[in-house]
């Protein structure tokens, strides 16, 4: 399969990516959060029993794995790459090494990780990995983000793609606005434009294949600690158009990152944005908390209950498959509560 197939499967009708891959770190937090320690044996049963769910099929089209993760064998035999593949999903790899502060810009970040990457991208690609994912961060406030951090993180996100379209994989390109801060919905809608712009002036530089390529961004929606609450159809209708004003057409899947959201508004909004998608570009998920909240409460209540984890994973992957197309009703997120 070349890179635009699998850029069109990840992304394909009714599907999304599960991103699976927080790093030892963050998975910590999740873990003590739900009184679970943080051991590479835990770790693994909890990811292994995701990727072992009936809602893989139907509704996962790629997952993002950690570097611990796509060397891992499970316990049923197979290693992590080979049970995802038997559900029929994609796996891929974040490469990036995460955000450090920026010299210069000190409280804003550059994501590091392209020393060595060209090596690295050969190894996971042995391993099975098919598309790779690379994160870029970006701050809001009276001065931020600096044109610096927009062009630093831009360049970077060039780079990396080139090189994992080199060793036959689908780059991610994930430039995520954050949403901490006090800053209303245009001035998200402001900045996203401005990152997506250089995003893609750089990609064009580096003579990367967008039709190999999938868009992981935010919405556009206020910061936190904003007064001014948008609707789910406000945050619709302005991310559609920002996409469709800076987005290339050849880019052919969009997966939203939920970026904070709780698992319910990550569906709602994805929902409310197909139902008005007049665009070539299939719009869907790539959810890390949006998909996994409620299987690890399960996961921190019984380790051992591997029907109540998949059971809450497999709900929120039909949620958000639902969302894909534009389908998901909030009586069917009461149904499944009763």
């Amino acid at each position: 399969m070349d890179i635009r197939e699998i850029a069109k499967r990840m992304c394909a009708k009714g599907k999304g990516i599960l991103a699976a891959d927080e790093s030892t770190g963050t998975i910590a937090k999740r873990f003590k959060s739900i009184n679970v320690e943080n051991l590479e044996k835990n770790r693994l049963i909890f990811r292994q029993t995701l990727f072992n769910s009936s809602g893989m099929k139907d509704y996962i089209g790629g997952v993002i794995l950690f570097d611990e993760t796509i060397k891992q064998k499970t316990t049923l035999g197979l290693t992590i790459p080979e049970l995802i593949k038997q559900h029929g999903s994609i796996p891929g790899i974040k490469v990036d090494k995460g955000a450090k502060p920026m010299a210069g810009s000190n409280e804003e970040t550059i994501t590091e990780g392209l020393d060595g990457l060209r090596e690295r991208l050969k190894e996971y690609y042995d391993l099975g990995a098919r598309f790779t994912k690379w994160r870029a961060v970006y701050k809001i406030s009276n001065k931020y983000p600096s044109l610096q951090s927009i062009k630093s993180n831009a360049h970077a996100l060039a780079r990396y793609s080139a090189l994992v379209q080199e060793a036959k994989m689908v780059p991610i390109v994930e430039p995520e606005v954050l949403m901490d801060g006090s800053h209303d919905i245009d001035k998200c809608y402001k900045v996203t434009t401005d990152v997506l712009n250089e995003c893609y002036n750089e990609l064009e530089i580096h003579k990367v294949d967008l039709k190999g390529t999938v868009l992981k961004p935010n919405m556009i929606i206020p910061g936190s600690e904003c007064k001014n609450k948008s609707s789910s159809q406000e945050i619709a209708e302005k991310t559609l158009d920002c996409l469709k004003k800076n987005v290339p057409s050849d880019v052919p899947g969009i997966a939203f990152l939920s970026g904070g959201q709780s698992e319910i508004e990550a569906s709602k909004n994805l929902n409310e944005i197909n139902k008005i998608n007049n665009s070539n570009f299939l719009i869907t998920f790539s959810y890390g908390r949006g998909l996994q909240a409620s299987a690890l409460k399960e996961f921190g209540k019984d380790q051992e209950n591997l029907k109540n984890i998949q059971m809450a994973f497999n709900h929120r992957a039909k949620m958000n498959g639902l969302s894909s197309k534009g389908e998901w009703l909030e009586d069917l997120e009461k149904g499944s509560a009763a």
